[in-house]
């Protein structure tokens, strides 16, 4: 045989055989392994899920009439409701008895912004109340932004504006009181450089940053002397991606600029908050990642001086989804019911607690939105990533890392001298993803001071997950994309923004509701470990885009 055809002899049973090797190599290559050290602690972890947005406060009775899920309580680790732009913007925004009378200016009905404030309280919340959207009687010339729909320009003068947003801010205290209003917080516009909301007649970019920094000055310096010195307010900008003018200005502005209002150096501020939005499953956003869009706000408040801020996201997750409905492709709640939120979340969260982030805002976690329906995969992460707040960070390390191409197999831990929590999820960014992933966790125990110790296990996965039953019944049932007018990839199928034929509404309500409410339970498994030499081991495996919890505790 010559040495050609020896090589190509060779090189065809190499290829042959290659089925038989990659199958070996799979038995191993899905292998993740970490080591979790209880003597090593870290920093509290926050609580990053405390926060969530009602767009329209004008929109719903949710607040005026308060009501609770009983089996799926989000105010269990919701801490705040944030009311974007509730005190202006347009007709149905703005504050006053008659809001398209220009010849009134002091006409102001707070009632039913406390209403919704006192809805809030009785929900077990506080109120984040985002200020700044100009009424329509402040700006004469004003022009509502398409794609919110509020009016983006500055007040015609400012002083009557500082009136409006005093008199707000005394009706709080005087419905509340002070002491109260105070453990609120306040927010000065949505993305306060996006050219969408706020900018000046001309669209120029410096006069814009001057607009913004001089309502804000007005805005914190009413707040102060009617609520008091210390209200706690800050602004939310976009960071993620470049808006009209650059943050920093307002930031340093902060620190260091004079005040337009006061005359003296700086303005207070609590809080800097971002939006962070991907575009759709399996696509990042073209801007910033999520670690670099906190370590930008981060950078410019080292920078301006500014000390003991917190930072957060507003707003954001998933922008869109794969699958367009007849009227659009936008996700209404920004996250999508397949069991790649869940990993998804998992991941953002870590991120976020990882470089010093204090909270996530979200839109809604339940099929219904924030209060009805079943819970989707992203309300039961939320739920269980929950409890590790106020817990102190535990040291995890990878002993042995698989090799399942552009998987992220990562863990998150915490201790709370009772309780040891741990948090895994198996992501790839890919919405078709099916890898498992095996993982293995040797644990440090021996501050439990037993020979065995409890296990409680929580896996997130379609086993838990009423959606992938949903997408098979609606192709049964033919129930297509036409019928939804927003992305049908969206969990929250009780909206009529999403699924807005009202025959398809009426078979998900009554004929599939008891299925659905079955298919969505989170079933947790509990079992004793031994432990040796002061370490237990805990393994699982792990589905595609699933995450695992993990709680440990002493047999007693």
């Amino acid at each position: 045989m010559s040495a050609i055809k020896y090589f190509f002899s060779y090189l065809l049973s190499l290829i042959l055989a290659l089925p038989g090797i990659i199958g070996s190599l799979g038995e191993s290559v899905n292998d993740y392994s970490f080591t979790v050290e209880t003597s090593q602690l870290g920093d509290v972890v926050p609580n990053t899920l405390s926060n969530v947005n009602i767009w329209d406060m004008q929109g719903t009775d949710l607040f005026t009439n308060p009501r609770l899920n009983e089996k799926y309580n989000i105010m269990e680790f919701v801490e705040y409701i944030q009311l974007m732009q509730c005190t202006g913007g347009n007709a149905q925004r703005d504050l006053f008895v008659d809001p398209t009378n220009y010849d009134v200016l002091d006409d102001y009905d707070f009632s039913p912004l406390i209403e919704n404030c006192q809805g809030i309280l009785t929900l077990g919340a506080k109120p984040h109340l985002k200020l700044g959207s100009v009424p329509l009687k402040y700006s004469q010339n004003s022009i509502q932004g398409a794609d919110f729909g509020t009016n983006l320009y500055p007040p015609d003068d400012y002083d009557v504006y500082y009136d409006y947003m005093a008199a707000m801010a005394k009706a709080l205290v005087d419905e509340f009181g002070a002491e109260e209003v105070l453990t609120w917080r306040f927010g000065v516009m949505t993305e306060f450089e996006n050219s969408q909301w706020f900018m000046s007649p001309d669209g120029d970019p410096d006069k814009t940053a001057v607009a913004y920094c001089k309502l804000y000055d007005y805005t914190v310096d009413a707040l102060q002397k009617e609520i008091g010195e210390e209200v706690f307010v800050g602004a939310h900008a976009m960071v993620v991606t470049e808006g009209l003018w650059d943050e920093r200005i307002f930031i340093e502005h902060c620190g260091n600029g004079t005040n337009y209002k006061t005359g003296k150096k700086g303005t207070r501020v609590c809080f800097l908050s971002a939006s962070f939005y991907d575009y759709c499953p399996g696509e990042y956003t073209s801007g910033y990642t999520l670690p670099e869009t906190i370590a930008q706000l981060q950078k410019y408040a080292d920078e301006a001086g500014l000390k003991d801020l917190i930072f957060g996201v507003d707003e954001g997750r998933l922008l869109v989804g794969n699958t367009s409905g007849a009227d659009d492709n936008q996700l209404f709640t920004r996250i999508v019911g397949d069991t790649y939120q869940a990993a998804y979340d998992a991941r953002l969260n870590k991120q976020l607690i990882d470089h010093g982030g204090d909270y996530f805002s979200s839109w809604g976690y339940l099929s219904g939105g924030l209060y009805d329906g079943y819970p989707t995969v992203s309300y039961h992460v939320a739920s269980r990533l929950s409890t590790f707040a106020g817990s102190k960070r535990v040291a995890v390390e990878p002993v042995k890392k698989g090799v399942i191409y552009g998987a992220e197999v990562e863990a998150l831990s915490a201790y709370d001298g009772e309780t040891l929590r741990i948090m895994a999820y198996n992501f790839k960014n890919n919405i078709d993803y099916k890898k498992t992933a095996d993982l293995s966790f040797d644990v440090d125990v021996s501050a439990f001071g037993s020979d065995k110790v409890n296990v409680t296990v929580y896996t997130v996965d379609d086993n838990c997950n009423y959606f992938d039953e949903w997408q098979q019944d609606r192709i049964a049932y033919g129930i297509g994309d036409d019928c939804f007018g927003w992305s049908p990839d969206d969990p929250q199928i009780e909206s009529t923004v999403t699924l807005k034929d009202p025959a398809a509404r009426e078979l998900y309500f009554k004929e599939l509701a008891e299925k659905y409410e079955k298919c969505s339970q989170l079933t947790p498994v509990t079992y004793t470990a031994d432990v040796v030499d002061g370490r237990a081991v805990l393994d699982t495996s792990l589905a595609a885009n699933g995450v695992v919890f993990f709680e440990v505790s002493a047999c007693r």
